[in-house]
């Protein structure tokens, strides 16, 4: 529901969210890459997995990037009304 106290000047975190999720990312190959070469195939494993999701999560954020930005009322907008409920 719309309060009509919403700042005009908010921001997407999505691009704060590509730049973490770029950072994970890099830490996970390493991880995945290091783990690997001296032996330790469990946290080879859990590094692999956790790069899994950190690609999954930076596709998301990347196609929610290219939807571009959606229609959100300005400030002469009057806030909605809750809708009654029976």
């Amino acid at each position: 529901m719309r309060t009509g106290s919403e700042p005009s000047t908010a921001r997407s975190p999505l691009r704060m969210r590509f730049w973490c999720s770029v950072w994970g990312l890099v830490w996970a190959v390493f991880g995945t890459v290091a783990f690997a070469l001296v032996g330790r195939a469990g946290w080879a494993v859990a590094c692999g997995v956790l790069l899994l999701v950190v690609a999954a999560d930076l596709a998301w954020v990347v196609h929610r990037m290219r939807q571009g930005p959606h229609y959100q009322p300005g400030p002469d907008i009057p806030p909605y009304e809750p809708q009654d409920r029976p």
